[in-house]
């Protein structure tokens, strides 16, 4: 998980910790969970859309 050992990872969770206090991680955690789901959602329905679209190639008229 990007190169991050558990050392890392505890460090990082304390300063957000220290950052945003205890009421308020875990709403930045349901936020962030939220938004990654939106997104994930977006890009699914975009492939999609992308993939129903008949291919079609134009002519070109020479002069």
């Amino acid at each position: 998980m990007f190169g991050l050992g558990l050392q890392e990872l505890i460090i990082i969770l304390l300063i957000l910790l220290l950052l945003f206090g205890a009421k308020k991680l875990p709403e930045l955690s349901r936020s962030l969970g939220e938004s990654a789901r939106e997104m994930r959602k977006g890009f699914e329905s975009d492939n999609k859309a992308d993939s129903e679209k008949p291919a079609t190639k134009s002519k070109k008229k020479s002069s």
